[in-house]
């Protein structure tokens, strides 16, 4: 069974909705609020707010975890539910207090969606906008006067494989214009690029890391390639992907790659369930990997990080992510 990520990628729409976002009518007729109204390009659509949004649904978590960070908790509607791993330090007490419109990660189906009257959807990938899925599409939802934005660019297949850590900055500046609070959104990049300053400035110098990033199989191998948003993290934090040159995010490759690539270390994918079902368990997909390159350092040295998946979709937390790679890959470099 195709895990997490390739589900969000094979309903991911190549489409993206090519017409113009409804625009957000202030509600009081008032003057426009200073600062707006607020114009945004996402996903080829041009959005438009002449007011904050104050009725948000978010879909999978990273997007609800990105609002939390820039303090925006009072202003989410409804959440989807996650239950894979970890929350952020802080986030477990607020997730609570949010109501829950979906029991899955994806947001609920299509009338359900448009019941909630939302003023804006956040989520990180456009699966759960597929109407051969059931789901309300962006088009539906810009009529119904609920825009939704996509983080990190995951627009369509390809632009999954063009991520770039930047593009999650941009995500929590254009999030910080259009919810009126662009000085909080300044702060939490400043602080997101000085950790991100500090994890270059200490593994400067030293020799990259080579790691293998996996999501368990006996053959093939679900793992990780030379694009994307996992790829791009490993080489921040001071690794190699030893799978650099297979083209691709999430994919397989055979037995024989993984064995053959004498990873130094092995990053896992770790989330508990999927669409309610129970998946392998990270203590499993890890023995698979140090079974299939057991003649490697990381099988010699056991040496294995589990990464949970909500850090390998956009979002604040996949910055702070590459801090706890770096940490993994390089932990001499973060003593004294």
């Amino acid at each position: 069974m195709r895990r997490l990520l390739a589900l969000m990628a094979a309903l991911t729409l190549t489409a993206c909705g090519q017409a113009p976002a409804a625009r957000q009518e202030s509600a009081t007729g008032a003057a426009p609020r200073a600062g707006f109204p607020v114009t945004i390009i996402n996903c080829g659509r041009t959005l438009t707010f002449d007011e904050p949004p104050s009725k948000v649904v978010t879909g999978y978590h990273p997007a609800l975890e990105t609002l939390l960070a820039l303090g925006l908790g009072d202003r989410v509607a409804g959440r989807t539910n996650f239950s894979e791993s970890a929350f952020l330090p802080g986030q477990k007490e607020q997730y609570d207090k949010i109501p829950e419109i979906s029991p899955t990660i994806m947001l609920p189906q299509k009338e359900v969606m448009l019941a909630q009257g939302a003023d804006f959807v956040l989520d990180n990938a456009m699966a759960g906008f597929d109407a051969g899925g059931g789901y309300a599409t962006v088009e539906e939802l810009d009529a119904a006067g609920s825009p939704v934005y996509i983080l990190g660019g995951w627009c369509s297949p390809e632009e999954t494989l063009q991520y770039t850590l930047d593009k999650t900055f941009t995500d929590i500046q254009n999030l910080g214009r259009i919810f009126g609070v662009p000085d909080r959104a300044e702060k939490l990049v400043a602080d997101l690029r000085g950790k991100l300053d500090d994890v270059r400035t200490r593994v400067s110098g030293r020799p990259p890391v080579k790691v293998l990033a996996t999501d368990g199989g006996k053959g093939p191998v679900n793992a990780y390639g030379g694009s994307g948003i996992t790829h791009q993290m490993i080489t921040a934090a001071g690794g190699q992907n030893v799978l650099a040159a297979v083209k691709g995010d999430y994919t397989e490759v055979s037995v024989e790659q993984v064995s053959a690539a004498q990873p130094e270390a092995i990053l896992v994918s770790e989330y508990a369930t999927l669409r309610g079902e129970t998946m392998p368990s990270v203590a499993a997909k890890t023995a698979d990997a140090l079974s299939i390159a057991r003649n490697s350092p990381a099988a010699r040295d056991r040496r294995v990080l589990p990464l949970p998946v909500s850090a390998q979709h956009p979002g604040y937390r996949n910055l702070l992510a590459v801090v706890d790679i770096a940490r993994f890959l390089h932990p001499d470099a973060f003593t004294g």
